[in-house]
């Protein structure tokens, strides 16, 4: 689970302090998919970014499962899904995932990688290089290395910004699946709200401050 409990984020302006988030409170509890919408600007990214403790709030706490967030618990619980794959164009499909086994300094799990890529609608692909994949495909390896460390939360920063309609909803509808599937507690965030029925809870970040907005599912 992830709790964010009074989280306050600045940065600095020019000669301005500008409040990016405004003593927020925000949880994404397990097998849940949330979604997050808001206007650029809003505090949404800013948002995401404190919850995997990409930056420091000037206030409030962060928890992924009960523990403050921190570069340990990121590298341990939490899987990062960006709005561009920001894949390796030097490594093959199997290796993007395999790299993340590298970093944490464990031998690498070739079979579970094979897995994970069969889970997302990449069996047989392991071998292909990037130039041969379609935007929804490298979205896709994205997915699954994010996977790779059995995380307890993901965490998507418009994951389908480059990508047409369909091929989004394909998108939406695997994560999905994946955290009800394996439990895990999911953030999405878009600015596209055509998307939203494929979500369990919605959630508005306007000028830092944080509104339910509706349940999409029963």
């Amino acid at each position: 689970m992830l709790t964010m409990n009074n989280v306050t984020v600045t940065f600095q302006d020019g000669q301005e302090r500008l409040t990016a988030l405004d003593n927020i409170s925000f949880e994404a509890t397990p097998g849940h998919l949330t979604f997050i919408v808001g206007e650029s600007g809003s505090g949404k990214s800013t948002l995401l970014s404190a919850a995997a403790g990409l930056l420091n709030p000037d206030s409030g706490e962060v928890l992924v499962d009960g523990t403050p967030v921190s570069d340990k618990i990121r590298l341990d619980k939490i899987g990062m899904i960006f709005q561009q794959a920001n894949l390796i164009g030097s490594l093959n499909v199997r290796d993007q995932l395999l790299v993340t086994d590298h970093i944490r300094g464990i031998k690498p799990r070739r079979e579970r990688a094979d897995e994970l890529l069969a889970t997302v609608g990449l069996d047989g692909l392991g071998g292909r290089r990037m130039q041969q994949l379609s935007g929804g495909q490298r979205q896709r390896v994205g997915i699954a290395r994010a996977l790779m460390g059995d995380p307890a939360l993901i965490l998507a920063d418009e994951p389908t910004a480059a990508l047409d309609s369909e091929r989004s909803h394909e998108i939406v509808a695997l994560l999905r699946n994946l955290v009800t599937e394996r439990g895990i507690a999911g953030a999405f965030v878009t600015h596209d709200r055509g998307l939203i029925s494929d979500a369990d809870a919605v959630v508005e970040v306007r000028d830092g401050q944080v509104t339910a907005l509706e349940r999409a599912l029963a």
